[in-house]
């Protein structure tokens, strides 16, 4: 498999990697310079040259995905029979520099409903690497003349119009996806909450709202079978609470801002469990 076919396997599967990439050669070396290889806790995929130099960059690899802060790395090896190490000789005789980035998990996040606030906080976070699903049951909300703003987005940018039913989208979302619920519709957002809620893997759930539909909702979901734990899964309302303002792009950056917290804790997370 080639190295960027490898790194989209790791997306779509959502698994932290290394990129391995021959930076610098001198002399003579098993690859050339700009060979690469992409390394995960099991698997590698491509190759800068085998043998010694390929066990060192796997295992100092390997030590970044154990430490999700780690930066990008470079290392020299030497390939000459006098320089001996944990994994034997590789003696073509030359020199190489190998550079090391970590490829993190990509966060995702799933906005239902493309109204004002909607659409304001999907042009923030489509400035930044990660998967924004937008889901809404009119069509005019997701048409190309309304989503044009994101036409420069990095993040990839699905859209997901579901007339009926919107909440089988959450089926469909990558594990860990941040859900953030704000419809036209109260009755829309009370089933999407109810969904969200019996739908395993998901991440954070926000609602949008006032106090009053929260205490609405929360004797709705008990009336459905949740318990009280399983309800506080629900966050709401959403965002900075000490920001204020009604404006839509203020709520939307107060609510990028959470988020943005949330991936960062999912990064620490995902380091812990690295090391168990």
């Amino acid at each position: 498999m080639q190295w960027l076919a490898a790194v989209e396997r790791l997306r779509s599967r959502r698994e932290p990697g290394v990129l391995a990439t021959v930076a610098a050669v001198r002399g003579h070396s098993p690859r050339d310079a700009g060979a690469k290889m992409v390394v995960a806790a099991g698997e590698t995929w491509g190759s800068v040259g085998g043998g010694k130099l390929e066990a060192t960059a796997i295992d100092r690899a390997r030590q970044m995905l154990a430490d999700p802060a780690t930066g990008p790395e470079v290392f020299t090896a030497s390939l000459s029979d006098k320089a001996r190490g944990g994994h034997g000789v590789q003696c073509c005789g030359g020199e190489v520099t190998v550079l090391l980035e970590p490829l993190a998990v990509t966060p995702a996040v799933a906005i239902f409903g493309m109204g004002h606030v909607g659409l304001e906080l999907a042009r923030i976070l489509a400035r930044h690497d990660l998967d924004l699903h937008l889901v809404d049951s009119r069509h005019e909300q997701l048409a190309d003349e309304v989503l044009s703003v994101l036409d420069d987005a990095h993040a990839r940018v699905h859209r997901h119009h579901v007339p009926v039913l919107p909440e089988l989208v959450l089926a469909e979302l990558p594990a860990g996806t941040h859900v953030l619920v704000m419809t036209h519709d109260h009755a829309e957002d009370a089933a999407l909450i109810d969904a969200a809620l019996r739908t395993g893997g998901l991440g954070s759930i926000g609602l949008i709202g006032s106090s009053a539909k929260w205490a609405r909702f929360r004797k709705k979901l008990a009336d459905e079978g949740h318990d009280e734990h399983t309800i506080s899964r629900v966050t709401t309302p959403i965002g900075i609470q000490d920001l204020t303002g009604k404006q839509p792009a203020i709520i939307a950056l107060g609510v990028a801002a959470a988020l943005v917290r949330s991936f960062q804790h999912d990064a620490a997370r995902h380091g812990s469990q690295l090391h168990q």
